[in-house]
């Protein structure tokens, strides 16, 4: 259970993470920070649905255009933020088509990272922890 909370934290910090490196790095890409609720709610959204929707791709993508299989969690990413942009309550906008484009690539590439950097640090393996 701790590592599911664990993982869970790590995949919300990622997320935010991706989200606020997208929103410096691009024009047109804008977290609103006078609310910091709707900053709070666009992480756990966002988070929500690309878990959500990172399986159900890959699940279509192997059956019906397995060569497109390494798109699908820039693909998921995608949907997620359009979900996200739809709530306007969320606190994030897109008002730039170069946002659209880029706004994606950078929050897997931040995502993908950021998971891949942090989960070591803070998910022990079991052997480690039979061990310690």
């Amino acid at each position: 259970m701790i590592d599911f909370l664990l993982r869970a934290l790590v995949f919300l910090a990622s997320a935010a993470l991706g989200l606020i490196v997208a929103d410096l790095a691009l024009p047109g890409f804008h977290i609103s920070w006078l609310d910091w609720w709707g900053f709070v709610l666009a992480i756990v959204l966002f988070a929500l649905f690309q878990s959500i929707l990172t399986p159900i791709a890959t699940r279509l993508g192997r059956r019906h255009a397995p060569a497109l299989l390494g798109g699908i969690g820039i693909l998921s990413t995608f949907v997620a933020i359009v979900i996200v942009v739809l709530i306007p309550a969320a606190g994030l906008s897109i008002s730039e088509p170069l946002a659209w484009f880029l706004g994606p690539v950078i929050v897997w590439l931040v995502t993908a990272l950021a998971t891949w950097l942090l989960t070591p640090l803070l998910i022990k393996k079991p052997q480690a922890r039979a061990k310690g």
